[in-house]
């Protein structure tokens, strides 16, 4: 499948490409990054499986993230979309997920809400439905306000990889 090109007033939502890797790889690797997911900086090793599963999403389920940049500059702002992840968490994930991280460089600009806003309608009509779901600790107040912008709202909360994880849903 050819990944869906999305473009908004500042932003354009692509398919990665091997040439992204170093942008991405910076991204995972900084601390204000991972701080929330997972921890600590991704290795340039955990960035490439990373790389090779968003690429591997698209080729099988025709659904994934999406490398987002700047439209008029291509500058990297981030990456999010949906993914099929088969976490192992309870209660099951039984409904497309969609996440977000953006370099630090590119808080506060609006650029999560503008991209995410188009990702969730373009995956309203791509899956017919509007009741995704998310997961975010629930010290990211960050990514929980933007969830909540979005429409998300808390229906329980979880142990994921031990730690506590809000698990959030679309109406």
């Amino acid at each position: 499948m050819m990944v869906p090109v999305i473009e908004t007033e500042r932003l354009r939502l692509r398919g990665h490409e091997l040439r992204d890797f170093d942008a991405s790889a910076g991204m995972w690797g900084d601390q204000d990054v991972t701080r929330f997911i997972g921890g600590k900086p991704s290795t340039r090793e955990d960035s490439w499986g990373r790389l090779l599963r968003y690429i591997g999403h698209w080729q099988a389920l025709d659904h994934g993230f999406w490398l987002i940049e700047d439209k008029a500059t291509g500058v990297f702002v981030g990456e999010g979309g949906f993914g099929s992840f088969k976490r192992e968490i309870a209660p099951r994930i039984e409904a497309p997920e969609q996440g977000w991280a953006l370099s630090p460089a590119m808080h506060g600009k609006g650029y999560a809400f503008e991209a995410m806003s188009a990702a969730a309608a373009w995956g309203e009509r791509f899956f017919g439905r509007t009741d995704f779901v998310c997961i975010i600790a629930p010290e990211n107040q960050p990514s929980l306000a933007l969830a909540g912008k979005l429409g998300y709202r808390e229906y329980t909360r979880a142990s994921y990889k031990g730690e506590t994880t809000v698990m959030l849903r679309r109406a």
